[in-house]
């Protein structure tokens, strides 16, 4: 089957999830990622262990579909394999401090000496061009420093996410860009820098936030999870656990009105559209909580089905595995793994495509899997492959 990014060929030095899921994307559409890790494996490998040897829950997500060989560029002797791995990539993926990229001869100007129609694909906290520049972060500084923390939770305990949006966000855009940067390649032959930070992803999706708030001063607090722009908008406790109603728009609001058998809501002023719905929420989602709190989780979204209203249940990671959509729709595909119980459950590609669709072709490497391999492929003979790892190199 052809892929879309069939042979093109993309590094990854990426950490943690903005640059590895990024190429993990990449990946999906049929590009050969080749991982580079520590000798003694990155630190990533092993978040959320659940194998003997400690291999991470993440890791089978993020390195699905990726050769993985293990590499320590600040040595001369893996610098020079550095050289020869840039002069046969098309992409190189690395969310590392600048002075690091430096260091490793990862920069665009050292990449570009090697393959003048390269592309980097650098990731950063903060991005370039501010005060912040050369600072380290992680996902939880994009949430607490673009407002999005601030207007979660409630005023007394702002909340941070549990889910990393901001990683995923930057690594899907930061493949997005990758994806622009080989098209402009194909057409004029010429490489580039993309560049995509976790602050400028947070800010992007506070943005309407940020512009309502520089246009009329609005000084909004966090109510939880209860919508400001919009309600019924709200998370409500039944009988037997909790679900969340979503609505926006007056066609919806009108359905919650028959649903509840009040018509009075609609000639109440306070009412009268989206956001005065949402200034006055408290009192929507007042009455609301009194009518799924006589019921069950079931009976309230059979009644929410019924009158066509967005619901759903609040669900934990177990009751998502046994979850009868995400069977039906074979969203997970059980991968197996060395030291794994049984295959685990990773999400395929969130993107389809009807001719060349993304896909699972095989599992996460497990440490250094295909560093002879792709060594071999270099040209390095049997006997420096021997003495490169005697001496720490891969």
């Amino acid at each position: 089957m052809n892929r879309v990014l069939d042979g093109i060929r993309v590094l990854d030095f990426g950490r943690y999830i903005a640059g590895p899921f990024c190429a993990s994307l990449l990946a999906d559409l049929g590009a050969e990622v080749i991982r580079i890790e520590k000798v003694q494996g990155s630190e990533d490998r092993f978040l959320s262990p659940i194998t003997p040897q400690g291999d991470g829950a993440l890791f089978m997500q993020m390195g699905r579909n990726k050769l993985g060989m293990t590499l320590n560029p600040m040595k001369p002797e893996g610098q020079e394999i550095v050289r020869r791995l840039v002069a046969t990539a098309d992409v190189v993926v690395a969310n590392l401090p600048p002075d690091t990229l430096q260091a490793m001869g990862l920069d665009y100007e050292s990449l570009r000496v090697i393959r003048p129609d390269i592309i980097l694909t650098m990731i950063s906290a903060f991005g370039s061009g501010g005060p912040y520049s050369n600072r380290i972060g992680f996902d939880g500084l994009g949430q607490a420093m673009s407002g999005a923390m601030y207007m979660s939770g409630t005023p007394e305990q702002p909340m941070k996410s549990y889910t990393p949006f901001v990683d995923y966000g930057t690594a899907s855009l930061s493949a997005f860009g990758t994806m622009a940067a080989l098209l402009e390649r194909q057409k004029t032959g010429r490489g580039q820098v993309v560049e995509a930070a976790l602050f400028t992803t947070a800010l992007t999706f506070m943005n309407g936030t940020l512009i309502e708030q520089d246009a009329i001063a609005v000084n909004r607090t966090s109510t939880l999870n209860r919508s400001q722009t919009s309600a019924p908008a709200d998370t409500f406790k039944t009988r037997d656990g909790w679900v969340l109603v979503q609505s926006v728009g007056g066609p919806l609001f009108e359905r919650w009105v028959a649903l509840m058998g009040e018509p009075h809501w609609l000639d109440d002023p306070r009412f009268k559209d989206d956001i005065s719905r949402g200034d006055n929420g408290a009192i929507i989602s007042e009455r609301l909580a009194r009518w799924c709190a006589e019921r069950s989780s079931a009976e309230v979204l059979a009644e929410m089905e019924e009158a066509r209203l967005p619901a759903g249940p609040v669900l934990s990671p177990q009751n998502v595995l046994d979850d009868p959509h995400v069977a039906a729709a074979a969203m997970l595909q059980r991968v197996d793994y060395p030291g794994l119980p049984h295959p685990a459950p990773v999400m395929k590609p969130p993107v389809s495509l009807s001719v060349t669709p993304p896909s699972i072709r095989h599992r996460a490497p497990t440490l250094g899997e295909h560093t002879d391999r792709i060594l071999g492929e270099l040209g390095y003979s049997v006997e420096e492959i021997k003495a490169l790892r005697s001496a720490r190199i891969v």
